[in-house]
């Protein structure tokens, strides 16, 4: 399995509803005609919000299938450890001394 790096630019811009939520507010206090373009800026947020999430790697799997690919990364691990105690114990390589 690769690892996927997360991608650079708007993938990880902050994803904070709260400063927008609380302008929309401030301008309905103020009976601002300023709500529809605050509004408008809200829904683009989550619309990218739901387009990161569906890009995000392994979404489409189910919970089961994660699972299961967890479970053989880690088994996967286990096993490699043994092998590199194993390998350790087998031979003593003496590190040359920097003169």
């Amino acid at each position: 399995m690769a690892t996927n790096q997360p991608k650079q630019g708007s993938e990880n811009e902050d994803c904070s509803f709260l400063p927008l939520v609380h302008d929309i507010i401030k301008c309905m206090d103020k009976d601002s005609q300023d709500v529809h373009q605050e509004l408008v800026k809200f829904k683009t947020r989550i619309q990218e919000a739901r387009e990161q999430v569906g890009a995000m790697p392994g979404i489409d799997r189910s919970l089961s299938e994660q699972q299961h690919e967890l479970e053989t990364l880690r088994e996967q691990v286990r096993t490699k450890n043994q092998l590199l105690q194993k390998y350790k114990t087998l031979c003593m390589f003496e590190v040359p001394k920097a003169s």
